[in-house]
């Protein structure tokens, strides 16, 4: 089936302009300036988009697909996602990980559940791991995670400067990256380490003195939740001024009631103003994990659970803030796909992509939203819905 999207202005996440886009079957085939039916195409169906951006589907590069939590007993664990909080929210590539809790959550429950929602429409992928150190695995090692599963991108989420962590040490981490890296090259994977990093005081210098010590390049970590407090992120611009990918958390905020955190779109800014590069920077949203928060003796005093939503608010605010639309994309598209090793695949349109497209109004609301050529959300309803909704 044969789609032509008429007179929109693409953002591939560079501005090219007002174009027609073809879709054919699952892949972008054309961007041009009149794209006409032809009878070779057959079946043709004509969707006028004109002024309308048309931007590639989101990638959240951090997502609890079977759920999270538990910080605050059995009661507190958060539940799997659902088809359309994903599409809804413009998301057409995740990837899902692991969490506090390693033993009554499981990686093959992981992998079972990506597949699951890959068959419902969307892209997915997943981490292999979780906080602990030795971390989860679905084989006997992280390294051979990587070469066998398909679907297992790196390694994460591995906690760090935080009281939930298992206290891994310098040698700890250095072995994982080491497993990630070459379990990567072997299999033309990324095989980033994601590692989530606390509230502690420790924050990156762990990876400061890896990363100077060692062979691993920097490119091997992806340190995320950055804007959990200022002196976080201000290692974390550190990090990337030195090359480093950081990844902001959309869904840690002031208004989520983490009372030290940065709010995800002034953090990327301050980043900006301090020399960070916009393609040293992706954010993602946390989905569907718990965000408890602590008093000073490390008791849960509220849960809340994060939006995946949030990716698409925070991406808005950021154009509120002053950043073109075109860059703010890139946090959401580029940047994440080619950190993890999918683009020209994901993050972007153009010929031979996948048709993986959002289309919004002048208002930044989202309209239609296809995933690999599918239309899964039309004029803001979604079409597409998961096995059990």
């Amino acid at each position: 089936m044969f789609k032509i999207l008429k007179g929109g202005r693409v953002l591939s996440p560079d501005d090219r302009g007002n174009k027609d886009l073809l879709i054919a079957g699952k892949v972008v085939a054309n961007i041009a300036d009149n794209i006409s039916p032809s009878k070779d195409y057959g079946d043709v169906e004509i969707i006028d988009i004109t002024g309308k951006y048309v931007v590639p589907g989101f990638i959240d590069q951090h997502v609890h697909m079977i759920g999270g939590g538990g910080e605050a007993g059995y009661a507190s664990r958060t539940p799997e996602i659902m088809l359309t909080h994903v599409t809804k929210a413009g998301i057409t590539t995740l990837v899902g990980c692991l969490g506090t809790d390693g033993t009554t959550r499981h990686m093959a429950s992981l992998l079972a559940k990506a597949r699951g929602l890959e068959a419902e429409g969307i892209s997915t992928y997943i981490y292999t791991g979780s906080y602990e150190v030795p971390t989860r695995t679905i084989t006997d090692s992280v390294r051979n995670d990587l070469i066998l599963v398909d679907k297992v991108l790196g390694c994460g989420e591995i906690a760090i400067s935080d009281h939930r962590s298992a206290q891994p040490s310098k040698e700890n981490i250095t072995k994982l990256a080491a497993e990630s890296r070459v379990g990567g090259m072997l299999s033309g994977k990324s095989g980033v380490l994601h590692l989530h990093v606390g509230d502690g005081k420790r924050r990156l210098g762990m990876l400061f003195e890896i990363i100077e010590e060692t062979e691993i390049p920097i490119t091997q970590f992806t340190p995320t939740h950055i804007n959990r407090n200022p002196y976080l992120l201000e290692d974390g611009i550190k990090f990337a001024k030195l090359g480093g990918m950081i990844d902001i958390t959309s869904g840690v905020s002031p208004a989520s009631g983490a009372k030290h955190s940065i709010k995800p779109s002034k953090a990327i800014m301050k980043c900006l103003e301090n020399g960070v590069s916009i393609d040293n920077i992706t954010m993602s949203s946390d989905g569907n994990g718990s965000m408890p928060l602590f008093n000073d003796d490390g008791q849960v005093i509220s849960l809340l659970v994060a939006e995946l939503d949030s990716l698409y608010h925070e991406l808005r605010d950021l154009v509120k803030e002053g950043l073109n639309l075109s860059d703010a994309l890139k946090v959401v598209t580029r940047n994440p796909a080619i950190s993890l090793k999918l683009y020209p695949q994901k993050g972007t349109l153009d010929i031979g992509s996948d048709a993986d497209i959002v289309v919004m109004d002048k208002d930044l609301n989202i309209e239609h939203v296809f995933a690999k050529g599918k239309c899964m959300i039309r004029d803001g309803i979604p079409v597409v819905k998961g096995t059990f909704e």
